[in-house]
């Protein structure tokens, strides 16, 4: 019976395949009750998600500043310039 992953590439094995369809492994290569799957970096089933992503991004999220003042200004003086050369 093939197993649901390969335990020699990590591949989805279709029901009743005698054989992995990636890299070919079968009963006598790789698929046995025996065989692991401690080389695939698969997570064990403790795995926290929110702890990773703190350790990889820092825990603090960025806090968004908004448009910096000198772009309103300049916002600003173009629509004044646009609404001078209108009026003319």
């Amino acid at each position: 019976m093939a197993p649901e992953f390969c335990p020699n590439c990590g591949v989805k094995v279709p029901p009743k395949a005698k054989a992995c369809p990636e890299c070919g492994a079968d009963e006598q290569t790789g698929w046995s009750g025996a065989a692991r799957y401690d080389h695939l970096d698969l997570p064990n089933g403790d795995f926290d998600y929110d702890d990773f992503v703190k350790q990889e991004f820092g825990g603090e999220k960025p806090i968004p500043r908004g448009v910096h003042w000198l772009w309103w200004l300049v916002a600003i003086a173009l629509a004044a310039g646009l609404l001078l050369f209108w009026w003319r």
